[in-house]
């Protein structure tokens, strides 16, 4: 008897039908991908595919592969596999994305009853909500970005129930928040809100930035800034453990007023549904994200999904803008009339894209290498590679020991540290981002390479597991530890002299547990790209493998990795290898777009 090792074929090999068993092959592994569906108008096989595909034959015709008894149509009798506008989905899948939107579109219908109160509830707070305008301090490239977004992704969240806020770093999306909040809280005074992330690090960051928001409000607003504790969305809706289930769901959703989720291209399809069947259609839910980040490890890239599904950002009705227009003081900041449109997508004027970085200026170094890799100007790419004289971005093309070995001596800082608290935000400051976890310039071996660098500099000792000063990332959730997957400690004596994990919870204060209790933790000198999505450094250097043959080696990975950096980036890198990422986009295949009407 022959064995299989490819989960796929082994799934595949469930089935009967011997037309259904390639289509099965596919739907697991484009599954697996971060697919949420196989498109059957347009199935390109990539070359370890074709052996598996033609192995059962040749592909059929979609209409055909309809016939077969284990497929069904969308609203046909349940079956493990649903084929719906050409796309074939596994039952499950389809389910979540058919959850997501009909709840978007339960949001939208509720909050067209609200809409006259709401702009009665703004135009009352019109002093308070003008004195929120951003007003000109940069000098944007593009006319548009002069437009004063945040004002108005602030009034046009209080108006919807779903709002989605995009943008890229600097952008001001957590700014954004804190108007929106200090707006309806002089609203509503009692307003529930939750604050959430998918890990405890950005649902932390998200609390931080608001805290510490400078925007010109009444202290009792403040003070109610102060009082919000940001937690995990697992941790929101009550996880029910071993189950992929929540105590928070359609029959038993959240009390709240408003939910708001940062960093929301990170959250899966699965994620996404639940989350969104646990927020009664009454309540806000605000949707915080860069569209141009990486997607979830996990199947489907909906944040942006969602944002292609309308031609133009930004666009808004001429009564929408007119009406946003009058909260904000200067001409020059107005919504502009070339985005002045008629909309019939159901997301028209639900979805605002922040154009005005504050970290990043239009000519910085970060800024526009960073913008160059998302748009893939190869030829800007190419300039930066060749000329390597940017005060932010450093190519080293060489893979130079000298250069890594004096950004790793910066780990110094942290170790010679003697408070806690203080070397765990030296720690912080700097970090190694990797494309790949395998290989000489995966993040394993890195991390090896710097630890052997800092044992012979006589900085740490490594003779026991868990040795003093070594930087740990928890790698799953430990709820009854009040630890999330991505929280980042070091290992450091108490006032006893028993070596215990440091790290800082959501009000910045330190705990401790003992490093046994986490039995899933790195070491983070180095750590994955996907990894370090929804933090920032004042300084990363950022490896990629040479060979320009990498899948995971994509646009979305690299502007990820320039992006969490604030001062300065060292990218060792290929020449080949740096083109062929900026040449390369995530491609995932949902349905979202067709579902919500774009052409």
């Amino acid at each position: 008897m022959q064995t299989i090792n490819d989960v796929h074929q082994q799934f595949a090999e469930f089935f009967k039908s011997e037309l259904l068993k390639p289509y099965a092959y596919l739907v697991s592994k484009r599954l697996a991908e971060g697919h949420i569906c196989v498109d059957l108008k347009d199935i390109k096989l990539l070359p370890e595919e074709v052996a598996n595909v033609e192995k059962y034959g040749t592909l059929a015709d979609a209409k055909i592969v309809a016939e077969e008894p284990m497929v069904s149509s969308a609203n046909g009798k349940k079956q493990p596999f649903i084929l719906h506008q050409n796309r074939l989905y596994l039952q499950r899948y389809y389910a979540y994305e058919s959850a997501i939107v009909e709840s978007i579109r339960s949001f939208i219908a509720i909050e067209k009853e609200e809409r006259d109160n709401r702009m009665q509830q703004l135009q009352s707070h019109k002093d308070l909500i003008m004195s929120l305008s951003a007003g000109s301090t940069l000098q944007p490239v593009a006319p548009e970005e002069n437009a004063d977004w945040q004002l108005v992704a602030a009034i046009i969240s209080i108006l919807n129930n779903f709002t989605i806020i995009t943008g890229g770093p600097g952008t001001g999306k957590t700014t954004t928040v804190a108007k929106i909040l200090a707006i309806l809280y002089a609203i509503h005074p009692s307003l529930k809100v939750a604050l959430a992330a998918p890990t405890g690090k950005a649902a932390v960051r998200m609390a931080e930035s608001l805290k510490a928001s400078r925007i010109n409000i009444d202290p009792s607003i403040k003070e109610k800034f102060q009082s919000l504790v940001p937690g995990t969305i697992h941790r929101l809706l009550k996880y029910i453990p071993d189950s992929p289930y929540f105590k928070h769901d359609k029959t038993n959703p959240l009390v709240y007023d408003l939910v708001i989720v940062d960093e929301a291209s990170m959250i899966d399809v699965a994620l996404f549904a639940k989350l969104l069947a646990a927020i009664g259609p009454q309540t806000r839910i605000i949707l915080l994200g860069d569209k141009d980040q990486l997607a979830s490890v996990e199947a489907g890239s909906l944040l942006g999904d969602l944002c292609q599904a309308q031609q133009q950002m930004n666009a808004l009705s001429a009564s929408t803008a007119e009406f946003a227009n009058s909260f904000i003081p200067g001409s020059e900041e107005q919504i502009p009339s070339h985005l002045i449109a008629a909309g019939n997508n159901i997301l028209f004027e639900h979805i605002i894209e922040l154009k005005r970085s504050h970290r990043f200026t239009a000519g910085g170094g970060i800024g526009k290498f960073s913008k160059a890799i998302i748009h893939s100007r190869l030829k800007e790419v190419e300039d930066f590679i060749d000329k390597n004289n940017d005060r932010e971005v450093t190519i080293d093309c060489r893979y130079s020991e000298e250069l890594f070995n004096r950004f790793v001596d910066d780990y110094a800082s942290y170790i010679t540290e003697k408070d806690i608290a203080a070397a765990l935000g030296k720690l912080n400051r700097l970090r190694v981002l990797c494309a790949v976890r395998e290989g000489p310039f995966g993040v394993d071996a890195v991390n090896r390479k710097i630890t052997n660098w800092l044992v012979g500099k006589k900085l740490i000792n490594t003779t026991t597991e868990f040795y003093l000063n070594r930087p740990i990332i928890v790698t799953r959730n430990f709820p009854d530890l009040k630890l999330f997957n991505g929280d980042v400690g070091i290992i450091r004596p108490d006032s006893k002299g028993s070596l215990k994990a440091w790290f800082e919870d959501t009000d910045k204060n330190l705990k401790s547990v003992l490093p046994g209790y986490i039995s899933s933790a790195e070491t983070v000198f180095a750590m994955t790209i996907h990894k370090s999505q929804g933090s920032e450094y004042e300084k990363v250097l950022v490896i990629l493998p040479p060979n320009a043959d990498q899948p995971l080696l994509t646009r979305e990975l690299l502007y990820t990795a320039i992006t969490r950096s604030k001062h300065s980036v060292l990218l060792q890198a290929s020449r080949e290898s740096v083109l062929y990422t900026a040449s390369r986009s995530v491609q995932r295949i949902s349905g979202i777009m067709d579902r919500f009407g774009y052409q």
